[in-house]
């Protein structure tokens, strides 16, 4: 039987869901998880291999075609692959994608390639080793190992997500368009979103409205403005002579809400219709109490009843919950 697709109440057609499957993560960048955070639930509470595998076949049922894995970092979930394995292989899904801090990446690269994921974003958002180790307590050579193991398998296209913070890493985002022309990556900047303690808010020192970004590297780069499939919220230009794409993300300085296409399921089994606002639906009772699959398409269609018309970020309001919880 053929279900009627997803429309949230603005006429908006759902078909992207990101998924996250842990909300642990071997690193701790400072927008997203603060210094001794350890709020985690309880792996017990997690949706199990078999849960996700049925929660993805009903979104694909309703329409939902892209599926984007995510954490916390999906790479500590012990059974990604066969995670990967099993929804690569569902009915309607057509494009399995993961984010991925890429520490882990040198480990799994071919095996997920060969599970099904086609493509990756990674967070990276410095190439000084000791600014990045501040940014995220971690070591950048593993990352870069895994990006080149990345890029080795074949994974097309390896987007990078930069947050650009005033201060902390505004002095390179020119050295980081250099090295994805190189190595033939896209490249994505990120304005800081108020989200948890970590958030950085409009007024903050460290947020940066990435139209100046834009200016700086106008300055040392020809841009033209381009476009990308699957290009989601960013805005896109490609450097004159080169292979290089590279986007603007805005949810504080220009939101792409009229376009949302997307809804968000936390590793817990809860809904989160947008990244800014509280609006949730919890699955995880109905899948453990016996819900018919199509108990479970009422609840998905009842839970886009309450998405937002858009997201507020602003300096007076702020979304309590940390990044890690649903994934970003």
């Amino acid at each position: 039987m053929i279900q009627p697709e997803l429309r949230d109440p603005f006429g908006r057609k759902i078909d992207y869901l990101r998924l996250s499957v842990t909300d642990r993560c071997d690193l701790r960048c400072v927008y997203c998880m603060p210094q001794g955070f350890d709020d985690y639930e309880a792996p017990d509470d997690w949706l199990t291999i078999d849960e996700i595998e049925r929660v993805v076949r009903i979104f694909g049922q309703l329409g939902v075609s892209r599926i984007r894995l995510t954490g916390g970092e999906p790479l500590v979930r012990k059974g990604i692959t066969e995670i990967t394995q099993r929804l690569s292989r569902l009915e309607g899904i057509d494009d399995l994608s993961l984010s991925t801090n890429c520490v882990s990446m040198a480990k799994f690269a071919q095996p997920l390639k060969d599970a099904g994921v086609s493509r990756i974003n990674v967070s990276l958002d410095s190439l000084n080793p000791e600014k990045f180790r501040k940014i995220t307590g971690g070591k950048l050579s593993k990352v870069l190992d895994g990006l080149m193991a990345a890029k080795e398998v074949g994974f097309a296209p390896i987007k990078i997500n930069a947050v650009a913070m005033k201060g902390v890493n505004d002095d390179e985002l020119g050295d980081m368009v250099e090295f994805c022309i190189e190595h033939g990556f896209t490249l994505r900047f990120i304005e800081t979103m108020p989200v948890g303690d970590t958030g950085c808010r409009a007024k903050d020192s460290h947020y940066l409205d990435l139209e100046v970004i834009r200016k700086q590297l106008e300055e040392r780069f020809e841009l033209i403005p381009s476009v990308m499939a699957g290009g989601g919220p960013a805005r896109y230009f490609k450097v004159k002579n080169t292979d290089l794409h590279f986007g603007f993300i805005t949810p504080i300085s220009q939101h792409f809400c009229e376009t949302c296409n997307r809804i968000r399921l936390s590793s817990d089994g809860t809904l989160y219709m947008c990244l800014g606002q509280e609006e949730k639906f919890e699955l995880r009772p109905l899948l453990r109490g016996g819900a018919s699959d199509d108990e479970l398409i009422d609840a998905i269609h009842y839970a886009l009843t309450l998405k937002p018309e858009r997201h507020e970020f602003n300096d007076d309001k702020q979304v309590v919950r940390f990044m890690n919880m649903t994934g970003g």
